[in-house]
Parts: structure tokens; C-alpha cells; sequence
């Protein structure tokens, strides 16, 4: 122990409620840990500890909070940005008889409780997600009086503070103002496992706002339980056909971390075939969905969960025996921090990367994802300027972006002081907004450099440096050392072979198409505000039944070779991709400004060709597996500007197939659809509404049908078009409409 607790008077103390925290009665600090107790309690400082995962950050802010009640100082402000997170360190709490609770979407019927247990000073730590300090009840009727009692504020993954983390988040930028609004002399710690210098000194710089002294605690980053390694295969079957054949050669149980939700699902389902026991975790899990997948991995009822980024900071199993990537993360930063989940309390532990060709476009578009658009800027201000409030839904109709985009820009604008979030939606401020181009320019370069270094990880063995040295100069950690353990230091580790029987399996299951179109049932809100004369429900004379798709483009197989197929004209589904891809994630909250789980992959350009046998081969294999309640009597198509002879052709070919009459295509009005890509469901439905319609002699050919029309286009992106369409086609006398695309955006 250092002498900077002996000397005060503390060490007995903080050891005493050290070992109830941790439950054994031989617990000592680490080094470093009563350096910042010290700091906090005794001298009331600011202190940032960055320190490797594992390395005991809570222990430092439980310990202080336990120490400064005492004292009869204020309940801890605990700001976290995921509720795993805090769900663990309430759990850790309760062991040294500290009282947490936290405030989240997860116990929203608990609110006016934790209300009244925290006036009544019975909390000691009140757990809160940055996006709280944005909600108008918190803001107005709690947090002035938690600030003014608050004995200590933690502020945990403090990376995300800092535009050059791997993981900022617009909301984080508030605790620079609620820093200044804390009673003079009120110690604050800020945490983190991965930051460089740059982020290092950004953070320090907003702790120290307004010359109070910055006490940094930063330690060594080699994990000496990890053995690191970069597997590399040709294709996502061989990678995937590995993982079936060698997951039980991985030590205890783990995580098997994949880029998208598509992957995810697709990648247990595989694994469950081959025989093992698996779950898929993503973020469109419910709350309690997730805490049962978090569980059956403690408590090893699960070899593996298959996960997105959405079991990422805060997910706290001591003993994980393994970390795989079906695909890297953008940055050596953020791949070392989801490393950081294994090995924590066991000697050894395994962490392998499989890169895929697809990881690039993955990434281009997260360098760019947190960054606000200017047009969309000034359209949301210039709507504003009424000073009313505005819903994100009625926003909608004066900005072409989509919710997820919209409501991080609205972030953004209120970080920047130039709208608030008020009982209704949001109202400008008046504050003037100036479009920060530099700004962002200089992210979207660190960004860039970010991803080429993270290419440079993923050598091969021959050509690479020692994986764990790397992530340490990664992160400026000047300890860095080869670490004697890793692929490049000790050769391979792991089985480099995939058994034919295995990689047959993987070629099966992807080779398998067709996933389900469903149907538009509700009209966008504010569409006639776009002068589209519609709104509620679509009526049941004019909706399309559930249709098919050959895949989705964020799949894996089929998914990948639509993508190269489609090519450009894939970007207005692509930018949809974003409700199958996830970056780290935000709180699961009604309250939160956006979800992150919207994320894009840009294909690849490509030029306009009749189907390829093997695809009209795949398209029929979905039209046999199709159950629909009434086989179609004929065949339209939709007319398309950029592939007429890929829609056609496939039109055309399905008719033969079906050996159904082909009625040719729909007519376009008005020079055909508007719009760009990623926009939002009011805008896309403008874009194609009365621009595309049944000529005459397709009505002609309609009359007297007495069954469905099979309805064919390339890509449903928003499900307007072959909304539209459909719509057409039942007014123009269709008894009904099956959609078939050949690939859905998400």
C-alpha cells in the first residue's frame, strides 16, 4: 500500500470496506487504487485513472463513496453509459453495504421511489445514463438538487467524453456543464480503460475546466492473461466453418462478437446445428432478454454468446475464457477494449480475430456516423426558429434524414446549446449554430488513421508486430513490450484447418435464401405535410400481402454476393443497413437521443446485367418454400433506371419459372422516384407517391384476374416502392399483390 493513504489515517478504513466490496478478507489495493482513494477523499481533487480492464476502477469510486458518507458528505453521482454496467456495480455495491439504485428505462415505475429515497438521504450512489442529463423531468426536478449535495461525481468509460475517443457520444460532452455547476471543492473521478494521449489530455482538459488541478492515475495496459491472434480465411464460409468446428477448442466459455445483427443471429444459429450451446445478443433484445443471455454466460450454461457491440463496456464475467471476432472493429483502441472482457480472473484466456473483406465498408461509415450534415442542420434550425416544440416525427417532414440520424443531430444542436429538450419534443434556444467543418474534418482523419492501423493489426503472422505491444502503442502505453504469448511472438496457437464437413455445413446455411418482406401497415406520420393526402392506417383494399426476399444485404452468403450484384444502386437500402449494424451502444432508453444500432454498409459499384443462373436458381428455391395462402396468377415488375435488364430479366425468368403470363412493368410519372438514400419514411414515400403507375395496357392485362400479382423489383430499402406499387395494383383491379425483391436493405 503507498504511503499516500498510511499517511492519512485511511488505510485501515479504506481496506475494510475494500474486502467488503470484494467479499475476501485478504484483499489488498493494487497499485495506484489508494493513490486515488486518497486524492478523492483526503484532498477533495479531480482525478482521471486510466487503467486496464480488470484493474479495479469501481473499487476506487465505492471505496471513496464509502468513506465520504461517512464523512457525512452527499450521495455519489454515478454517470454510466450502459444498464449491464450498472445492473453489475449495484450488484458490487450491495457487498460493502452501499446502497445504489439507478434511473433508467429499466425501472421507470421506480422513479418517484428512488425520488423520495434520495431526498431523504438513503442513496449513496445514484447511477444515471449521460442521456438522463438531457431528460426535462431529471433536469429540472432532480439534478439541481443532486448537484448540490453530490458528495462525489464518478464519471466511468470517461473516453467517451472526448470527440477523439473510439467511442464519443454527443451526451458526454454535458458533463463538461455540470462540472461547472458542482459546489466548489467537490471531488470528481473520471475512469477509463482506453484512451491515448490525445484522448488522455482532452479528458483532463474538461475535468480541469476552470484551473482546478487534474490528478491522473495511468498505469500499464498489457494484459498478461491474454493470448492474442489474427486468424486470416478467404471467405465468410471458411471463417464461419472454422468457428463450428473449433469453438470447443477455446478455454471456458466466451463471446463470439460479430458486426452485425444479421451475423449475429445467422452465426448462432450455424453454431446450434453444428451441436453447440449458443445465443445470439443483440440490441434488439429486450431488457429481459438480455439479462437472461448475460446470465446463462456467468454462470456457463452457454459456451459462447454470439453478440454485436451491444454486449460491449460493463459486461462483467471475471472468469471469460475467450474473445473471437468475426470481423474487426474499426480501431485497435475499440478492439482492445472488447479484448478486455476475457482473461480478467483466470491465468489464461484466448483472443482471436477473423478479419472479412467487409470490415472497410463497415467502418468508412462509422468514421462519419456521429457527424451532423449541414443541410440537415439548417433545415431543423430554420424550422425551429417558430419556437415552438417540434417531435423528431414532425421534424421529419422539414429534413430528409432518417429518426436515428435526425435524433443525433438534435443531440448534437443541444450540446451546442442551439435547442433543448423540452415535455414535447424540442424548441430552439436561439443560441446561433455554426457548422464546425474543421472540427470535423479532424475527426474523420483520426478516424481514417484509426482504421488503417487497425489494418495493420490484422497482418499476417510474417508481417506483423507483437499483437499485444501493439494495442499498447495503440493507446501510448509506454510499457509496451512484446509480450512473448501472442501468434507473432510464440507462432500460432490455433487450429488453422476447416474440416470439409464443416465447411459444407456453413456453405449450406448460407447458400439457403429467402427472408420475409413484411408489408407497410401505417401511413408516415407528416406525410401530408410533404402533400402526400394520407395518414393512419393503409386500408386493407390497398395493402400488399407479406412478400419474400432473396436475402438481406447485411446477411452473410447471399447478403454479400446482392451487395456487389446491386452495387450503387443498393445505397438507398444500404443506408437502411443501419437498422442491422451496431456500434458501441447507447442506454436502451425512451429517453435516449438516438439508437446507434442504425448503422450502414456501402456496396460496391456494379454494372446492369440479366440474372445469373445461380441467382434465378435461388430465387426460385424461395418462390418453392413460399407459403402463401394463394399461388400469384401473374407476374409485374417494377420499372427501374439504373438495372432494367437486372428487374426485367428476373421478372421475366420467375414467370418462365412459374410458367405464369408476365404482364410487363408499371409505368414512371414525372421523371420517375426522388430522393437520395437514408432518407426518412415521410421523404421516401413523397419521393415515389404518383410517380410510379399502371398504364393502360397493363390495366388492360389486369382485367379479369382472378388471383395475386407477383410483384418483382430489385431492393426494398424504405418498402415504399412496392407500397406504391401494390397500391397501384389494387386500385388497378389486382385482387391482391405478393412483393419478391432480391434483397431487403435490413
Amino acid at each position: 500500500m503507498s504511503s499516500a493513504v498510511v499517511e492519512t489515517g485511511l488505510a485501515d478504513e479504506a481496506l475494510e470496506v475494500l474486502r467488503q466490496l470484494t467479499g475476501r478478507p485478504d484483499a489488498v489495493f493494487r497499485e495506484g487504487q489508494d493513490a486515488a482513494v486518497s486524492a478523492l477523499v483526503e484532498r477533495s481533487q479531480r482525478a482521471l485513472v486510466v487503467q486496464r480492464t480488470g484493474w479495479g476502477k469501481s473499487a476506487v469510486y465505492f471505496v471513496s463513496t464509502a468513506l465520504l458518507r461517512r464523512r457525512g458528505r452527499g450521495p455519489t453521482l454515478l454517470v454510466s453509459p450502459l444498464l449491464a454496467l450498472m445492473r453489475d456495480q449495484v450488484s458490487a455495491a450491495a457487498r460493502a453495504g452501499i446502497e445504489a439504485v439507478e434511473i433508467s428505462s429499466a425501472n421507470a415505475t421506480e422513479w418517484d421511489d428512488v425520488a423520495a429515497r434520495l431526498a431523504a438521504d438513503e442513496v449513496d450512489v445514484l447511477l444515471v445514463s449521460p442521456e438522463r442529463l438531457t431528460n426535462p423531468r431529471f433536469r429540472d426536478e432532480q439534478l439541481p438538487d443532486l448537484v448540490r449535495r453530490c458528495g462525489l461525481l464518478v464519471v466511468d468509460e470517461a473516453h467517451c467524453v472526448s470527440d477523439w475517443g473510439h467511442d464519443f457520444r454527443p451526451d458526454y460532452r454535458r458533463i463538461r456543464e455540470l462540472l461547472g455547476r458542482l459546489p466548489e471543492g467537490t471531488p470528481v473521478l473520471a475512469t477509463t480503460a482506453t484512451a491515448n494521449e490525445r484522448v488522455v489530455a482532452d479528458v483532463a482538459e474538461q475535468l480541469g475546466a476552470g484551473g482546478v488541478e487534474v490528478t491522473t492515475v495511468r498505469g500499464p495496459l498489457a494484459r498478461d492473461s491474454l493470448r492474442l491472434g489474427v486468424l486470416r480465411l478467404p471467405t465468410d464460409r471458411a471463417r464461419l466453418g472454422w468457428l463450428a468446428a473449433h469453438l470447443d477448442d477455446l478455454p471456458g466459455s466466451g463471446i463470439v462478437y460479430t458486426l452485425t445483427v444479421a451475423a449475429a443471429e445467422e452465426t448462432a444459429a450455424l453454431l446450434r446445428d453444428a451441436g453447440h450451446e449458443v445465443r445470439a445478443y443483440t440490441g434488439r433484445l429486450d431488457d429481459a432478454d438480455r439479462k437472461d443471455a448475460e446470465e446463462a454466460l456467468r454462470e456457463n450454461r452457454v459456451k459462447a454468446l454470439v453478440a454485436t457491440s451491444a454486449l460491449g463496456m460493463g459486461f462483467d464475467k471475471p472468469d471469460l475464457g475467450f474473445v473471437v471476432h468475426l470481423g474487426a472493429p474499426s480501431s485497435p483502441v475499440s478492439y482492445y477494449q472488447q479484448v478486455g472482457r476475457a482473461g480478467r480472473a483466470v491465468e489464461h484466456a484466448d483472443v482471436l480475430l477473423l478479419p472479412g473483406p467487409e470490415d472497410l465498408a463497415i467502418w468508412q461509415w462509422f468514421a462519419t456516423s456521429s457527424m451532423p450534415r449541414e443541410d440537415h442542420a439548417a433545415a431543423v434550425l430554420t424550422a425551429m426558429a417558430d419556437g415552438k416544440a417540434w417531435s423528431a416525427a414532425r421534424l421529419e417532414t422539414v429534413a430528409d434524414v432518417r429518426r436515428s440520424r435526425l435524433e443525433l443531430l438534435l443531440k448534437v444542436l443541444s450540446v451546442d446549446g442551439a435547442v433543448e429538450r423540452v415535455q414535447g419534443g424540442w424548441r430552439s434556444t436561439g443560441v446561433p449554430w455554426v457548422y464546425d467543418a474543421d472540427r470535423y474534418a479532424r475527426v474523420t482523419r483520426t478516424r481514417e488513421a484509426e482504421q488503417r492501423s487497425m489494418i495493420a493489426y490484422a497482418r499476417p503472422v510474417d508481417e506483423a508486430q507483437c499483437r499485444m505491444a501493439f494495442l499498447q502503442e495503440a493507446l501510448d502505453d509506454p510499457t509496451a513490450a512484446p509480450c512473448g504469448r501472442c501468434d507473432v511472438c510464440a507462432g500460432p496457437w490455433y487450429a488453422t484447418d476447416v474440416p470439409a464437413g464443416a465447411a459444407e455445413a456453413a456453405t449450406a446455411r448460407l447458400d439457403r435464401p429467402g427472408v420475409e418482406l413484411p408489408p407497410r401497415a401505417q401511413w408516415p406520420t407528416g406525410a401530408d405535410r410533404l402533400g402526400v393526402e394520407v395518414k393512419g392506417k393503409i386500408a386493407p383494399g390497398d395493402q400488399v400481402l407479406p412478400g419474400r426476399a432473396v436475402a438481406r444485404l447485411t446477411d452473410l452468403g447471399w447478403g454479400q454476393r446482392l451487395r456487389t450484384l446491386l452495387g450503387d444502386d443498393g445505397v438507398g437500402g444500404v443506408a437502411t443497413l443501419a437498422e442491422d449494424l451496431e456500434a458501441p451502444p447507447l442506454e436502451e432508453d425512451p429517453d435516449a437521443a438516438f439508437d446507434v444500432s442504425h448503422r450502414v454498409i456501402r456496396p460496391g459499384n456494379a454494372s446492369d446485367a440479366p440474372p445469373a443462373d445461380d441467382l434465378v436458381q435461388a430465387c426460385a428455391r424461395v418462390l418453392a418454400a413460399w407459403d402463401w395462402a394463394e399461388r400469384p396468377v401473374a407476374v409485374v415488375s417494377v420499372p427501374s433506371r439504373r438495372r432494367p435488364r437486372l428487374v426485367r430479366g428476373t421478372a421475366e425468368a420467375l414467370s418462365r419459372l412459374g410458367r405464369l403470363p408476365y404482364l410487363g412493368e408499371l409505368d414512371l410519372q414525372h421523371g420517375g422516384p426522388t430522393g437520395g438514400a437514408g432518407g426518412n419514411s415521410a421523404f421516401r414515400l413523397a419521393g415515389v407517391w404518383q410517380r410510379i403507375t399502371v398504364g393502360e395496357e397493363l390495366r388492360d392485362r389486369l382485367a379479369g384476374l382472378t388471383g395475386p400479382v407477383l410483384l418483382v423489383d430489385d431492393l426494398a430499402d424504405s418498402r415504399w416502392t412496392v407500397t406504391v406499387a401494390g397500391r397501384e395494383l389494387r386500385q388497378a383491379g389486382a385482387s391482391a399483390v405478393l412483393p419478391f425483391v432480391l434483397a431487403l436493405a435490413a
